[in-house]
């Protein structure tokens, strides 16, 4: 089941947002994504058992951890942690999950990707979220643009349950 478009614009539109392996480095990707979404107008509560805030804004350890509940979660998490989050995810009632990849495997894992599946969890595979972002920087548009030369972008059409 590829990820569609509409799934993308679904998630696109949340606004309370978890971002769970936001790293403690002020420099590392993880952080410029947080930086985005905050100045894109998204409450993003970051999840990382390793500190108890990122720039002033409270961290959770997990998202059960949460309150109140997020909408949907960014896992930007190796891929041997993301079937645990997953979990996670699925025990605190979170149905919208996006698996980051911006390039090599990302956060995918496929007995993740299996679980949500499985439960009917409505899945981002892979992808940057920065290809979607409304005013997007140049660099991540031409990201998108690459993908749809290659045919690797997301198709349009909805998938039937």
């Amino acid at each position: 089941m590829p990820t569609t478009l509409s799934d993308i614009r679904e998630f696109i539109a949340l606004k309370r947002i978890a971002l769970v392996g936001v790293s403690r480095d002020p420099g590392h990707f993880s952080r410029y994504l947080f930086h985005e979404l905050c100045k894109k107008g998204y409450e993003v509560v970051p999840v990382n058992p390793e500190t108890i805030a990122i720039e002033n804004t409270p961290s959770f350890p997990r998202v059960q951890d949460i309150q109140p509940p997020v909408e949907g979660a960014i896992l930007l998490t190796p891929p041997q942690k993301t079937e645990g989050v997953v979990r996670d995810c699925a025990e605190a009632g979170i149905r919208r999950i996006w698996m980051h990849r911006g390039g090599g495997q990302g956060s995918v894992s496929s007995d993740a990707v299996d679980f949500c599946h499985l439960r009917g969890i409505q899945l981002v595979e892979g992808f940057c979220p920065f290809m979607f972002l409304p005013q997007t920087q140049f660099f991540h548009r031409v990201h998108g643009f690459l993908l749809q030369l290659t045919g690797s972008y997301p198709k349009e059409q909805r998938r039937v349950a």
